[in-house]
């Protein structure tokens, strides 16, 4: 495997769009997550939704004759790979985990550390570039950030609750962002060896593998019809989801898909409104004060500034 650096193909427009979906599956996917939640583990679920996700691209790229070939990758390239495994792995764990712990609101706008961590990382390994306003405007997402967490904290003190609950989520959730972002930069540089829909199966086969001694493949016949479609829907979101990031990396800089990706919170908290609306009885409107929604608009606004103070 080459040691030169992965290149984005230019198509500027195409790494966008599938940078947009991306954001808009991760924005629906707590909520579907937290209702997964009730009724399995979080091992049980994530073993499930990587086995459904390596299933189906298996069968998809058998039928194409394109399954991958690991010959050529290299000590570099399986170091890499492993790197990319166990980061989506541990990544997906302890995401869940911190969901159950805190709420959808909230493990979305900690998590759009993992896209900052990526995009400063690619500023290290693949040499990309920030300008002064694009320094500005991490800034602002950074402060962002802590004002939502901040804000949070306050919140759950005037309410009298526990913060010790939602400071372990929300280690957790920190945590998920940064193998998070070595999971990204990992991917990144094996685009040049291999490509997109190979590199994904070789990683959700291995992240399957690394699940199925703790899961329990038994609790899935004790599901209804709609805990089972909700499992599901979870599961066709990873294969989508991850397809699209990836192919975004492939056609786009690495640090501008983190920047679009940093506006999920907002997503989320619209599919919240919209979902508390539409079904009362099965998602509950999340309790977000003022300076929480302020929070979340900053990370929106550094977002932007990222992507639009970019250099041509």
């Amino acid at each position: 495997m080459t040691s030169a650096l992965h290149q984005p193909s230019g198509r500027s427009r195409l790494g966008f769009i599938l940078a947009a979906l991306t954001m808009l599956l991760w924005g629906v996917l707590p909520l579907a997550l937290k209702q997964a939640l009730r009724s399995l583990d979080a091992v049980t679920i994530t073993w499930f939704r990587f086995g459904v996700a390596s299933l189906v691209l298996a069968a998809f790229l058998a039928g194409r004759g394109g399954l991958p070939s690991l010959g050529g990758l290299g000590r570099s390239g399986w170091a890499l790979l492993a790197v990319a495994v166990l980061g989506l792995a541990a990544n997906f764990l302890a995401f869940l985990v911190g969901l159950d712990l805190t709420s959808p609101a909230n493990s979305q706008v900690l998590i759009q550390l993992a896209p900052m961590l990526l995009g400063l990382g690619s500023l290290v390994v693949f040499r990309e570039r920030y300008t002064r306003a694009q320094w500005l405007a991490l800034l602002v997402l950074a402060g962002g950030l802590l004002a939502f967490f901040s804000s949070k904290l306050t919140q759950l003190g005037a309410e009298g609750a526990s913060p010790e609950r939602y400071l372990v989520g929300s280690g957790l959730l920190v945590l998920a962002a940064v193998t998070w972002a070595g999971y990204g930069l990992a991917q990144k540089q094996l685009l040049r060896a291999l490509p997109t829909q190979a590199l994904m199966l070789c990683i959700y086969a291995g992240c399957f593998l690394c699940f199925t001694p703790g899961a329990h493949p038994a609790a899935l016949a004790r599901l209804s019809a709609a805990e089972l479609g909700v499992l599901l829907f979870c599961a066709a979101n990873t294969l989508v989801a991850y397809g699209a990031f990836a192919s975004a990396l492939e056609h786009w800089e690495a640090s501008r898909v983190s920047a679009v990706l940093a506006v999920t919170p907002l997503a989320t908290l619209g599919f919240s409104i919209l979902g508390a609306a539409l079904l009362p009885d099965v998602i509950h409107p999340e309790s977000v004060s003022a300076l929480s929604v302020a929070g979340a608009a900053a990370v929106v606004v550094g977002s932007l500034g990222i992507t639009l103070g970019a250099r041509r």
